[in-house]
């Protein structure tokens, strides 16, 4: 049997240092050695599992879908948690497989998906109606507090270098794919083929001329 992997981690701090990320991979390689596999090739994604636009992800998929292999993952929770995610991710036509439960069907993938879904917006309505009662009784929240103004901009500050670290390791991590275009291949061409690819931008939409210009031009910044 031939594979794919694919690993994710949450942070950056995370795949740098390797926390989880090892943990994963040997997963992947027991699981394969056990079934005298061959994995193919391994992609890694340091990213949210909130956010759909996981250039490694659509290339681990074609990939597979190429090779004619199975998409293998570490943990089912490695995927999203999001079911209209792992639907599209079902419907690509790459078989996938999950370390932790290899007999995973679609249906069940599916149920799983819907499961952690609900779960996660309770936890988040339960956030917000916490912090409306908090707010009804007169209570401060966040960076209304006065006393708080230098915090605020010191915030906003750190918030602002985190985007545009964010925006570096997205710009890397399309490095590879954008420079495998043939020379000349315009910015047009380029947003058209991530496109009909299924690769999100940084923001999970649909790329543009201007989009991938901006792209190119941060890693020529990095360089």
């Amino acid at each position: 049997m031939k594979y794919v992997s694919y690993v994710r981690v949450s942070t950056q701090r995370q795949g740098q240092s390797g926390l989880g990320l090892e943990a994963q991979q040997a997963a992947v390689a027991q699981f394969v050695q056990q079934r005298c596999g061959e994995v193919l090739a391994e992609f890694v994604e340091v990213e949210s599992g909130r956010k759909a636009d996981r250039p490694q992800l659509a290339a681990a998929i074609a990939e597979a879908k190429q090779q004619g292999a199975v998409l293998l993952i570490a943990k089912l929770d490695r995927l999203a948690r999001n079911v209209a995610f792992i639907s599209a991710l079902l419907e690509s036509g790459a078989e996938v497989q999950a370390v932790d439960m290899p007999e995973a069907n679609k249906f069940l993938l599916h149920i799983m998906a819907a499961v952690a879904e609900q779960e996660a917006e309770a936890i988040s309505a339960r956030t917000k109606a916490a912090l409306a009662a908090a707010k009804a009784r007169g209570t401060k929240l966040g960076w209304a507090i006065p006393t708080r103004a230098v915090e605020a901009k010191a915030a906003n500050a750190a918030s602002a270098q985190v985007r545009g670290e964010k925006a570096d390791n997205f710009a890397e991590r399309m490095r590879t794919i954008l420079t495998s275009f043939a020379p000349g291949t315009s910015l047009g061409q380029i947003a058209a083929e991530l496109n009909k690819r299924g690769i999100s931008t940084a923001r999970g939409g649909n790329w543009q001329a201007v989009t991938v210009q901006r792209v190119m031009a941060r890693l020529q910044a990095v360089a």
